[in-house]
């Protein structure tokens, strides 16, 4: 209760104090709702629940919690009133990662005035200028959430064109030295991400013609993800959150033991809330829902012949 009322008392005073920038005028209490929200969604985004991220980070879950309720830490308001004293982001402050060039930081001021449409129309520029990786035809990428039928579907679609089928996470294994369990048991999901981009490095140095099936969260990292779209015509294999957990739970997944069953897939509709976006920006989309293997890969087929600029080999005669 003392810390909520100091958050208030804080707050009055800035609605009392004239702000020299009016537009980034926001509450303390209005700051750390919005951080609470992004930690929320960031957490969505790459499918933790708040038990897995309180032992990946060494917080408590109680602490967690709070933060993700808008309650976070005071100090993180004192952080937020320096960098506004010196007239930065308070990224800035806190990146780990040495300074960027000159240029980096112009370009990205110039992106950031450009209105929607318009960004999407210089991310095409800058692909067709500087993307479309040696290939990228002759290598499919399957992308969405566990328990869409990636694997199913990547292994018979494989089979059909006579190409190699690659399994992202049995080539994260070979990059760890141990099984995707141990992973993250031992060293957390930030080192699985890690692991995942040198795989994915690796992949991309394998002769083509190939179908990857990919792990549902490679999409929350932008860095791998960017990698992915650029080397491979990728494919957005969907189902609806009810089949996605349903098969989940047939797979024995042990990431969803000890949750309710309303809790888990509340948790799966929140993650493919935050990640529909990212899962958007595949070249095709493919829905499993309600069909047979067979009809998927019959869909899937019949896409990919239709697809500019899109070269694959003849299917096996049967």
């Amino acid at each position: 209760m003392q810390y909520n009322a100091v958050v208030r008392r804080v707050s009055k005073v800035e609605a009392a104090t004239p702000e020299k920038d009016p537009e980034r005028s926001v509450s303390s209490a209005a700051y750390l709702k919005a951080l609470g929200r992004k930690v929320r969604d960031a957490r969505a985004r790459h499918g933790m629940t708040r038990r897995m991220l309180a032992h990946d980070s060494g917080i408590s879950e109680r602490y967690l919690a709070q933060l993700e309720g808008g309650l976070g830490n005071f100090s993180i308001v004192m952080l937020r009133k320096l960098a506004k004293a010196i007239d930065v982001p308070v990224s800035e402050l806190v990146n780990e990662e040495p300074p960027a060039s000159v240029e980096y930081g112009l370009t990205v001021e110039r992106l950031r005035r450009l209105q929607p449409a318009e960004l999407v129309e210089a991310a095409e520029m800058l692909k067709e200028r500087f993307g479309d990786r040696t290939g990228r035809a002759e290598r499919i990428a399957l992308i969405g959430l566990r328990g869409a039928g990636k694997s199913t579907l990547g292994q018979a679609l494989a089979r059909q064109l006579g190409w190699r089928f690659v399994e992202m996470s049995r080539e994260i294994e070979a990059e760890a030295g141990v099984p995707v369990d141990e992973i993250f048991d031992l060293w957390g999901q930030a080192a699985y991400r890690r692991y995942e981009r040198r795989a994915l490095e690796r992949i991309l140095a394998m002769p083509a013609r190939m179908v990857l099936a990919t792990g549902g969260g490679i999409v929350s990292e932008p860095a791998t993800f960017e990698l992915l779209l650029d080397g491979f015509f990728t494919v957005w294999v969907q189902a609806s959150p009810k089949e996605h957990w349903d098969r989940v739970i047939r797979q024995g997944d042990h990431r969803v033991e000890g949750s309710g069953d309303t809790e888990a897939l509340a948790d799966m509709r929140r993650i493919l809330a935050q990640r529909d976006p990212l899962y958007g920006k595949a070249d095709a989309h493919v829905q499993t829902s309600g069909k047979t293997a067979r009809q998927s890969l019959a869909e899937l087929l019949g896409m990919l012949r239709t697809q500019p600029k899109r070269a694959t080999s003849r299917p096996r005669a049967r």
